[in-house]
């Protein structure tokens, strides 16, 4: 039997007991099992992971916790029944991070598992699966890594999440738009057919609490948190659609306080290894973390500290498509993706990288996705929320890989809601050649829900740029990669049907990067 159907089977009898009493032994006046929104580990480290859960006894109305600081226990264990101890103690959940607490467990050995539960009263939460890095000069034969992103609740179910939970992976990584802001707040996935209303928008802090524990009910979710530990970053649904740094759409004035808000509401719903920000005004999210000496991760936040939008008309709809000869600010040198400060940490984290993989987890495309040109003079449109709407900064990214010579760099993405692989190179608009080699491998993923363009025209796209060289937006899912000293295997997993729970999954395309040789080997498709 495997582990994820151990584990199933485990956390279903303990549920099952638990919601039999439905009870908070203290105090006696908060009916309801407090752990309905499950157990998450995150942000591992050779001797340290981070387990995360939050007291919620009726996800939707928090004013039935009560106002008080409540203490939890917690155990770490060799084995999923909790015969042999590995670490134990208790955390606070207070009101003020809505009862969520994250738990740095030290002392821990370098890479091998661990089961995690928490307790509160006679209360058990469901029990969860972690894992630690390895150790620092290890090389580790083998990492297997599931990667998501993209979630509307209202776009489908997320069998995703089930599927990704059976791969059994070691880590997860998820690339943003774990919420969306805008609605319909409806309480459960809706069946095939309904008409999806965006009302009910997320402004508070409130707001986000709700969304947040609304999709942390879904119990296909909550399996993918219990297999594995995650490492996270956001995208904009998080906050608002397509925001940049301190601008919305809306050009609203309260806009930073309607970030900080949602930037507080992350922190308290997700495994993150970060203090208690002083202000959630601003949180830095890049980090880095390694798994040996096989691959190093760099983790970055392209929201907080971009540029605002080349060109766009905010108050009206957002960004736009547009072309270079329209819009000359699209070129100027000094618009970042990710400001100055990310800059230099992620060419110093490149520079003093061992790894033998380097893997940017990111939020968006990075390849240059050109649109059908109006005239030939205009060179193709360009869509100017993601890295085509910074060019320059992208050079700059693009030559910090070659400058840095950091092995194998691989780029993973999400936010555009389809599977590409593209092979990266300095200048786009020219062949590859020595002057011009391919410099990094991407792989993007599809959504576990949210819908896409038509496949005829993500075709067109790619039929346009040769760069591209696999794209496919008609499906939902998330990648599967295998990450081994020699070589890294992508797999691009699509469900037959979201909106059905019961939905087949298939594979639909497989990449192989041999190492030392950037670019795309299509293996199946």
């Amino acid at each position: 039997m495997t582990w994820p159907r151990r584990l199933f089977l485990l956390n279903a009898a303990r549920l099952a007991a638990a919601s039999s009493s439905l009870l908070l032994a203290k105090p006696s006046n908060a009916a309801g099992y407090p752990f309905s929104l499950g157990v998450a580990s995150g942000e591992p480290l050779p001797d340290s992971v981070i387990l995360w859960t939050r007291v919620a006894p009726d996800p939707l109305d928090a004013t039935r916790t009560p106002p008080l600081a409540l203490t939890l226990r917690w155990e770490v264990a060799h084995d999923g029944a909790f015969r042999k101890i590995a670490a134990q103690g208790t955390a606070v959940a207070t009101p003020e991070l809505a009862h969520s607490v994250r738990v740095d467990v030290r002392g821990l050995e370098p890479g091998r598992w661990y089961w995690y539960r928490f307790m509160l009263g006679d209360a058990v939460s469901p029990v969860g699966r972690t894992r630690t890095a390895p150790a620092p000069d290890s090389m580790p034969a083998r990492l297997k890594l599931a990667v998501a992103s993209c979630q509307h609740w209202e776009f489908g179910s997320y069998a995703a999440h089930r599927y990704l939970a059976q791969a059994n992976p070691d880590l997860v990584a998820f690339l943003g738009d774990y919420i969306y802001e805008w609605g319909a707040y409806r309480l459960q996935h809706p069946a095939p057919g309904v008409r999806i209303v965006r009302q009910d928008e997320s402004f508070t802090l409130a707001d986000y609490r709700r969304r947040y524990a609304q999709y942390k009910t879904d119990p296909d979710l909550q399996a993918a948190h219990l297999i594995a530990p995650w490492i996270v970053t956001w995208d904009d649904h998080e906050v608002a659609n397509d925001y940049a740094a301190d601008r919305d759409e809306r050009l609203s004035p309260q806009f930073i306080q309607r970030r900080a808000a949602a930037y507080q509401a992350f922190y308290e719903h997700m495994p993150l290894r970060l203090p208690p920000p002083r202000s959630y005004a601003s949180v830095r999210m890049f980090q880095r973390y390694d798994w040996g000496r096989l691959a190093r991760f760099h983790v970055l936040d392209d929201r907080q500290y971009r540029a605002w939008e080349a060109c766009s008309h905010p108050g009206i709809g957002g960004s736009n498509s547009v072309t270079p000869r329209a819009c000359p600010a699209l070129l100027d040198p000094r618009r970042s993706m990710l400001g100055p400060e990310q800059e230099a940490w992620l060419k110093t984290g490149l520079a003093s990288s061992k790894a033998r993989w380097n893997i940017l987890a990111q939020q968006t495309l990075m390849a240059q996705s050109s649109q059908i040109p109006v005239t030939p003079q205009d060179g193709g449109r360009f869509w100017t929320d993601g890295w085509d709407g910074y060019p320059a900064a992208r050079r700059r990214l693009l030559d910090t890989l070659v400058d840095t010579r950091a092995a194998n760099p691989l780029v993973l993405g999400g936010d555009v809601h389809t599977f590409y692989a593209t092979e990266l190179r300095r200048d786009f608009n020219r062949p590859v050649s020595t002057a011009n080699p391919v410099v990094a491998t991407e792989f993007v993923g599809t959504s576990v829900t949210s819908n896409s363009r038509p496949q005829l025209r993500t075709s067109q796209y790619v039929a346009m740029n040769p760069h591209l060289r696999y794209g496919r937006s008609d499906k939902r899912g998330y990648m599967l990669m295998e990450i081994t000293p020699g070589e890294t295997r992508t797999h691009f997993m699509g469900l037959d049907e979201v909106r059905d729970p019961k939905t087949v999954q298939r594979e639909l395309a497989a990449f192989r990067v041999e190492d030392g040789k950037p670019g795309v080997e299509i293996t199946s498709i």
